[in-house]
């Protein structure tokens, strides 16, 4: 099976340099018309301007390829709604999101402001919001839509100094739960990419041979696969150096105590047991939790009748 985007449009978000550039650079080489999005700002999210953007659009072009550009901030939704008109004036529909942009604004959560806390979450979590809300009644229509979320071990997992930037993404991973259902039966499918690759954001953290082993093109087959046609609905997939996994919100089987004066002297107890592992499951929607719980709830109530 060859993946290509033959006829399809994609719109690339921070693609202005580092994962993104990457990502549009990838798209157009097999096939798709991109729009090049990037604000042009610094890693902190300062300033602005669109010739980084361009020279990707100019690179695209010399190597055949079909691209314009756009420096809509996302944080901005006329903007990004005007972004979705121009594309659509210019190749009548949007196949791809990939919703790329991003900045960091890093501290301990003691010395963080709160100005911080909320422009992170504005670029990542609602920058995203913006950009699928754009394009959502677009993928409707034509019944056919592929959009990747960028989450991040710091949302999946934590980091120090990275409240601001693990708590959106790891927002990105439920938006993308609920984004799945409700895109299915339209032929949308949503998924995130949780990447490891060396960017500026990265410069001066790792060793020279720790970098070059985690150049962002390692990352990109990961997306070209989110975004294909047979692409999977509602993954995590995380990719570096060219290795592959994917995580999962689980759930484990744990254990029904009911409701006493004591239980949570029982819990507190009993606490190894519920959170052990073994048996754990990817529930495929919000009530499977509390099915489960029912159920063993029933299950008790059961065991005591008899």
């Amino acid at each position: 099976m060859t993946i290509d985007f033959k006829g399809r449009v994609a719109i690339v978000t921070g693609a202005g340099g580092g994962l993104g550039k990457q990502h549009a650079l990838a798209l157009a080489a097999r096939g798709a018309k991109v729009v090049v999005n990037d604000l042009g700002a610094d890693v902190h999210g300062d300033g602005g301007s669109v010739s980084a953007a361009q020279a990707v659009v100019d690179e695209i072009r010399q190597n055949g390829g079909e691209a314009i550009v756009n420096g809509a901030s996302v944080t901005d939704f006329e903007a990004v709604k005007a972004m979705v008109q121009q594309t659509m004036e210019t190749w009548g529909r949007v196949d791809i999101l990939v919703n790329n942009a991003g900045i960091l604004r890093d501290k301990s959560f003691a010395k963080m402001e709160i100005a911080d806390f909320r422009l992170v979450m504005e670029v990542h979590l609602m920058g995203a919001v913006h950009c699928t809300k754009a394009v959502w009644p677009i993928m409707q229509a034509q019944s056919y839509g592929r959009v990747m979320l960028t989450s991040s071990s710091s949302g999946l997992y934590g980091n120090f100094g990275q409240a601001n930037y693990g708590a959106a993404k790891m927002a990105l991973a439920g938006l993308m739960q609920t984004l799945s259902i409700e895109g299915e039966k339209h032929n949308i499918r949503v998924n995130c990419l949780a990447p490891t690759a060396a960017t500026r954001m990265t410069e001066g953290l790792m060793s020279p041979e720790v970098l070059n082993a985690l150049q962002p093109q390692a990352v990109v087959p990961a997306m070209l696969v989110m975004v294909s046609e047979e692409a999977p609905n509602r993954t995590i997939l995380c990719a570096g150096a060219g290795s592959f996994e994917v995580a999962h919100i689980t759930l484990t089987q744990g254990l029904h105590l009911g409701v006493t004066a004591d239980t949570a002297e029982r819990l507190a107890a009993a606490l190894a047991q519920v959170k052990d592992p073994a048996g754990q499951v990817a529930p495929m929607s919000g009530s499977a939790q509390g099915s489960h719980e029912i159920a063993m709830a029933n299950e008790a109530i059961a065991a005591l009748r008899h």
